[in-house]
């Protein structure tokens, strides 16, 4: 009788049953971005829904009194009234109860994060680029400068392209405090020395800190806001763009409400099919100053921010 020697049980054999497969408690993905409007621009807290911000718009004169006996003439200051108005963002995530029960890992815990980035990405859309914004915001910061007229086409010294974008903001009467650009920005700043051989750009050395350009922080904008068809690096006078928050991000776990479309139809009853949700709110307003300055009082020939576009670029 010939032996047998080739007989071997192989995972096939086993019907799929006996070897387990292991599931990951854990997820792979990046972290929750942060908003750079929520960071850079100046924030005010609104007590209603509407808060009207008064804005010098013109300053008072001073003359020489001719002779002993010369008449003073008089002069008078002049301010308007710069309107924000608080909208309302929000979002519901439903889950059914029997999913969070038997999932491996902290269901809420991961979606809490991810609403907030929402917000940031959806506020920094509009308050930069004006895309999907309220009728009661302004236009997008960058629109708003290339229509002024505050843009330049990157050139072969990027260097000497954010220096000239602070002297011509500085022409206009603004300060240049702080940068926003496209994502990756930094490896083309590293290196980068100005005049003196100094380099103009120092990396983040701790969490939560920006880094800087010309000792000016810089945010990369990550949240996938940052349109890069558009504009390279924003440079501005922050100060000059308001964010008003009537009511900070809050959550609320609900169970017993119903979900409807457009139309009224029931798309989910949290009751009825056990299902608990959460549901994010944020109200929040944006507008643009522009107040006269002793250096440029025509307000068509000023504007707080300044755009460095992408090679090749004609205009907004």
């Amino acid at each position: 009788m010939a032996s047998n020697v080739n007989s071997i049980i192989t995972s096939g054999d086993l019907g799929g049953g006996l070897i387990p497969t292991e599931y990951a408690n854990q997820i792979i993905q990046d972290a929750p971005k942060s908003s750079v409007s929520l960071t850079r621009m100046r924030q005010i807290r609104m007590s209603t829904r509407t808060r009207v911000q008064p804005v010098l718009d013109s300053k008072p004169l001073a003359y020489w009194v001719g002779g002993d006996t010369g008449l003073k003439q008089t002069t008078k200051m002049k301010w308007s009234g710069l309107s924000i108005t608080a909208e309302e963002m929000a979002a519901i995530v439903p889950i059914p109860e029997a999913v969070i029960a038997d999932s491996g890992i902290p269901l809420w815990s991961e979606v809490q994060p991810r609403l907030a980035a929402a917000l940031g990405y959806k506020l920094d859309q509009a308050t930069l680029f004006g895309v999907d914004k309220p009728a009661s915001f302004p236009d997008g910061i960058i629109p708003q400068a290339i229509a002024a007229g505050n843009t330049l086409t990157q050139g072969k010294d990027l260097a000497k392209d954010v220096a000239s974008m602070g002297q011509k903001l500085a022409e206009q009467g603004f300060a240049m405090n702080g940068f926003a650009s496209q994502p990756g920005l930094n490896w083309q700043l590293i290196g980068l020395r100005n005049a003196n051989g100094s380099p103009i750009y120092v990396p983040s050395l701790a969490s939560g800190t920006p880094s800087t350009l010309y000792g000016f922080g810089l945010n990369e904008v990550t949240n996938g806001a940052w349109d890069t068809t558009k504009a390279l690096l924003l440079g501005a006078d922050w100060s000059n763009f308001v964010v008003g928050i009537r009511q900070d991000i809050t959550y609320k776990m609900l169970d017993q409400a119903v979900i409807t479309d457009d139309d009224g139809k029931v798309v989910l009853n949290l009751a009825q099919q056990d299902c608990v949700a959460m549901r994010v709110v944020f109200r929040v307003g944006f507008q643009i100053a522009n107040p006269i300055n002793d250096v440029q009082p025509d307000k068509t020939k000023r504007f707080p921010a300044y755009v460095i576009q992408p090679a090749g670029t004609t205009g907004a």
